[in-house]
């Protein structure tokens, strides 16, 4: 009994964070490559870790799975262990921080595109110059995958969006800061019979063929929703992530599109931005896992994210568009 114990506790002195980490983000990503790329590491390197972990422990972790691999029985157990260990681990690296109260290390963000170009980018520049210890990481994700992401332990923060009528389904348990209300404007070609109209009601749009994103992002799915509260049945011709290509493809007369004001790039000659009444709204906010708050790190970009929406909606305040959150 003796020696068991010994050998046990042997085992777990072996049991490397850095490994476990390895091991757990090949689980989580489900190939070397993704787990490469959400740790910032090379395949080699992820491929030398888990090497390291098979000789620690004496058995193997990956078996080959057609052109991939796969986790063997006993990387499946290790992992059911690897998450609660890391996030206890996790959970003690934020308390000591906290409590040395200093704002330095990594802190990753999630957003969706526009947040991304139009929010996210300028608030890292704040943390940049305020914080030059610490580094902030964007990764681009629409809310559906930055979720998932978020309640991982992939990312600190995540810059999300839902609707006025349709809001996000978090669960979980996260903290929320309100970021602001970004407006949506109708996008024509200029030759389109609204093209010379302030205003138009979606109503008189409905029916027609849209630009749009594709099924199964939050805005695709929000539009489709309203089209069909309109008595529609969408005509999403065509599913297009980029903003610019939707834009592009207005100009060219292939349907008509709803393009955020936030983070809008320049509109091409071909297209005309009409406002929708009533005014169609998302609302832009942050979450972060509720066990990350009293980190320096996570706080102090939180803060500087609200600090550059305040920015952007003042200037938005001024011309009488109402976008406060």
């Amino acid at each position: 009994m003796a020696a068991s114990g010994a050998r046990t506790e042997d085992m777990v002195q072996r049991l490397e964070l850095g490994l476990l980490r390895a091991l757990h983000a090949v689980a989580r990503g489900g190939s070397v490559n993704a787990a490469a790329e959400a740790l910032h590491l090379t395949n080699s390197a992820v491929s030398q870790r888990i090497a390291k972990l098979e000789r620690d422990v004496g058995q193997d972790m990956l078996e080959r799975h057609g052109r991939g691999v796969r986790l063997t029985d006993a990387a499946r157990l290790l992992v059911d262990h690897a998450e609660r260990i890391l996030s206890l681990v996790d959970e003690a690296e934020a308390a000591l921080e906290g409590h040395r109260g200093a704002v330095v290390g990594t802190v990753s963000v999630a957003a969706f595109p526009t947040a991304a170009r139009g929010l996210v980018a300028r608030a890292m520049s704040l943390l940049h110059g305020d914080f030059p210890h610490l580094r902030p990481v964007l990764h681009e994700h629409d809310p559906v995958l930055s979720v998932p992401l978020l309640l991982r332990g992939d990312v600190d923060i995540a810059v999300v969006q839902d609707w006025f009528d349709v809001p996000l389904d978090l669960t979980g348990d996260l903290q929320r800061a309100d970021l602001l209300q970004d407006v949506m404007d109708l996008a024509v070609p200029a030759t389109h019979p609204l093209a010379d109209r302030e205003h138009a009601d979606l109503a008189e749009v409905a029916r027609e063929p849209w630009v749009s994103w594709p099924r199964g992002t939050v805005c695709g799915d929000w539009l489709r929703h309203v089209l069909r509260g309109h008595g529609v049945e969408p005509r999403i011709e065509h599913a297009v992530d980029e903003y610019p290509t939707q834009l592009a493809m207005v100009a060219a007369g292939f349907g008509v599109a709803l393009i955020p004001r936030l983070g809008r790039d320049r509109v091409p000659p071909g297209v005309r931005l009409v406002a929708v009444t009533p005014a169609l709204t998302r609302q832009v906010y942050a979450v972060w896992r509720a066990e990350t708050t009293h980190r320096p790190a996570v706080r102090a970009t939180v803060e500087a994210l609200v600090a550059t929406a305040r920015l952007l909606r003042e200037p938005a305040q001024a011309a009488g568009v109402s976008s406060a959150s």
